[in-house]
């Protein structure tokens, strides 16, 4: 079981740059990447997205690759021979306009600034195999924080699917008292009016028959055991497991439901109020699930 949420960051240098790769992901019901890359790099982009590809199937993962290079570098990138041509129309301007023209630091750096040669990278033909290698080194890390953070999801889940079996029992055990203690209410009931009914009656005894069938959870109890075993099935699954666990956690829920409208029992109300809400907690962790 592999959690949606992961980071993983990886560096490698490049003919004098520094390569920084980074690997992010949160929940998301199917898989939404979107990748960050050096614009002259753009052509990498579907060689990237067929890497995450093959460590995810779900989430919203963010790969940012990034170029830096050493501040010396930084410097000497600066078109000295553009910043003097820029000076030398601003103060040809300023004559025109008759304005007395004192450069000072702040504009002298402003200029520079804005004339600094632009970083040439190396070409995306150069650069593929190193992003590759880092984005591999990336997505190992990215990946084991999900198999620790699924780790953690998976214990959580084990401790919730034995509540889940508590409950279920108690409701098993309760289901077939309900129909013996309504005979006695009804026989107390129909004392307590006055009417002296034999139990044996026809009447009486149609009328417990139709309740007893009313109220009967025996299917609802049966198929909520085989989806437990395949929920317990799936939390030992390998791969993506989150939807088919969603649905599943649905045909639960949809049991639990149909059990909690036929009963006509206090203890059976309070099991299947406790199993919706352990139902609902289980929903919102398996959102973070892959």
């Amino acid at each position: 079981m592999r959690s949606m949420t992961g980071y993983g960051r990886a560096t490698a240098e490049l003919e004098g740059h520094t390569l920084t790769v980074q690997v992010s992901s949160v929940n998301r019901r199917s898989l939404d990447l979107t990748v960050a890359l050096p614009e002259s790099w753009s052509s990498l982009e579907a060689a990237v997205g067929e890497l995450v590809r093959g460590a995810a199937s779900r989430g919203k993962v963010h790969v940012d690759v990034e170029v830096t290079g050493d501040p010396a570098a930084e410097t000497a990138a600066w078109d000295d021979e553009a910043a003097g041509a820029a000076l030398d129309r601003l103060q040809a301007f300023a004559l025109r306009e008759s304005v007395e023209f004192r450069p000072s630091a702040e504009l002298l750096w402003s200029i520079l600034s804005s004339q600094r040669r632009a970083r040439r990278l190396p070409s995306p033909e150069v650069a593929e195999p190193v992003v590759r290698e880092a984005l591999g080194e990336a997505l190992r890390g990215f990946a084991a924080m999900r198999a620790r953070e699924g780790e953690a999801l998976l214990v959580d889940f084990i401790q919730r699917a034995e509540n889940l079996h508590r409950q279920l029992e108690v409701i098993a055990a309760r289901a077939p008292q309900v129909p013996v203690l309504y005979r006695g209410q009804l026989h107390r009931r129909l004392r307590e009016a006055g009417l002296e009914l034999d139990l044996e009656d026809e009447r009486v005894l149609r009328e417990i028959a139709l309740f007893a069938d009313r109220c009967d959870v025996a299917e609802e109890l049966t198929r909520l055991r085989s989806h437990f075993e395949q929920f317990a099935g799936l939390l030992r699954a390998e791969g993506e497991v989150g939807r088919r666990a969603e649905f599943l956690l649905q045909e639960i829920g949809r049991e639990v439901n149909t059990i909690g409208s036929k009963a006509n029992d206090l203890t059976i109300s309070r099991a299947v109020l406790e199993l919706k809400n352990e139902l609902e907690r289980v929903r919102e962790q398996m959102a973070n699930v892959e």
